[in-house]
């Protein structure tokens, strides 16, 4: 009777875990990783033995681990896209321990992370350990069964301890491209909007990775030749940390933190970069202001964490829509700025009606007890372009932008309004322009192809 009645809840409790709340495929996703690692856990268990040598060093290795561990502790672990480098002493294990070590490795030192540094769901750590685990893995059973194959005696330009050395070199490259290639699929599978290219490929980042391989394979080498020289990495992995860290300020201090989109100071110097090439080059460029229609009213209904989502969304879709050069930036509160290089005026508003059409067409469910209502998102954008031989600053055309932006909204909003430079800016000079340089009340400029009202 007492068993019966703890599997309800058991049922229960295990229904409640977060990891039922991901996409349905990313929840696969997760669970699929963790059973293929058990998987080969399992299978390289049988296979494995358990020499006092590789003992011994495994627990050397660990150790170094633990400690590294340890000493981020003061730091703490900052959250987003970030990396920890003990893969220093891990690569090692995959090197010269069975498979079945690499394989398990990364399990010690994640509990660690989770229960020393910093608190983080359960089914992230174990997935980060599966994840981890299956690239080390795989590193190993290459790295062992390509050495395998290299005869004793080789003689000639590559000797055995060159082409040893050149395995080692693979099978780190092996083990990083599963690695992030798992994490990538991870990460937009839980947040679209995501920038991998600039948390993964940008030059700082790929630089520490460059680092942190170099010095394993370095500390491979040492603990091959003499194990307790892993102790002296440890300074070397102090820093690499460091490193790390200052790559994660730095594109902090580059994006807005809701929508992973440029934040307004970041856009503002990089756009007006592009504007000062477009002059000297004489190349068309321009500049679209978005803003979300009645924004206020969907926080004051649904609650700002819809309100968080629909901002997310609509930064995934300006970067599903745009171009791998153009520039969007989150401008204000429910503002976005949007710099299109080498875009003729007609293409401008092209593009900004594609995007518009594609907010309006948005999918958001707010959560409620009838099961979720469909949130209604639409957006006014006004567009400024910059003609080829025209010579004018950043300031002046985001003015041209916010102008057109307020025509959009007194037309009724939902619909796209345009500026172009050919007569000057002459548009944003009525008398209705405001302190940022704004006129709802000049429409002289804007040919009437350009006018397409939505509907509020």
């Amino acid at each position: 009777m007492r068993m019966a009645r703890r599997l309800p809840r058991q049922a229960r409790a295990v229904g409640s875990w977060p990891v039922w709340s991901l996409p349905r495929w990313l929840t696969l996703y997760v669970l699929a990783v963790i059973a293929a690692d058990l998987a080969a856990i399992g299978v390289a268990a049988r296979t494995a033995t358990f020499a006092g040598h590789d003992l011994a060093l495994f627990a050397l290795l660990l150790g170094c681990t633990a400690v590294a561990v340890e000493l981020t502790r003061k730091a703490g672990e900052q959250g987003g896209i970030m990396t920890d480098v003990q893969g220093v002493w891990e690569l090692p294990v995959a090197i010269l321990l069975p498979p079945f070590y690499a394989l398990i490795v990364p399990i010690a030192r994640v509990a660690l992370t989770q229960y020393r540094v910093r608190r983080a769901p359960v089914y992230r750590r174990v997935f980060t350990a599966a994840m981890v685990g299956l690239s080390y893995g795989a590193a190993s059973v290459i790295f062992h069964g390509l050495s395998g194959l290299v005869p004793r005696g080789v003689d000639g330009t590559l000797s055995r301890g060159t082409i040893w050395a050149l395995l080692v070199v693979f099978a780190a490259v092996v083990k990083w491209v599963l690695n992030t290639a798992m994490v990538v699929v991870a990460i937009k599978g839980s947040d679209r909007a995501a920038d991998i290219r600039g948390a993964f490929l940008n030059t700082e980042a790929i630089y520490n990775d460059i680092a942190e391989t170099c010095a394993a394979i370095l500390v491979t080498f040492a603990v091959a030749g003499i194990p307790l020289l892993a102790v002296a990495a440890l300074p070397v992995v102090g820093l690499l940390q460091r490193s790390k860290s200052h790559v994660k300020l730095v594109s902090d201090a580059r994006t807005d933190s809701k929508t992973g989109l440029l934040n307004a100071a970041t856009w503002e110097r990089e756009s007006a970069a592009e504007v000062v090439r477009a002059v000297r080059t004489q190349s068309p460029l321009a500049i679209a202001m978005l803003d979300i229609d009645k924004f206020k009213a969907i926080n004051d209904t649904y609650g700002h964490l819809v309100g968080d989502q629909v901002l997310k969304e609509i930064a995934n879709t300006l970067n599903t829509l745009l171009r791998d050069y153009d520039l969007a930036g989150r401008f204000g509160g429910e503002e976005f700025s949007l710099l299109l290089p080498q875009t003729r005026a007609v293409d401008a508003f092209r593009i900004a009606e594609r995007v518009r059409s594609n907010i309006a067409g948005l999918s958001i469910i707010a959560p409620g007890s009838t099961g979720g209502e469909r949130v209604q998102v639409t957006v006014s954008i006004g567009v400024a372009a910059l003609d080829s031989g025209s010579k004018r600053e950043l300031s002046e055309l985001v003015a041209a932008a916010d102008a057109a932006l307020y025509r959009a909204k007194d037309g009724g909003r939902d619909q796209v309004q345009m500026i172009s430079t050919t007569r000057g800016l002459s548009a944003i000079s009525g008398p209705g322009m405001g302190a940022a340089g704004r006129s709802a009340n000049d429409r002289s400029d804007t040919p009437s192809v350009f006018r397409r009202a939505q509907g509020s």
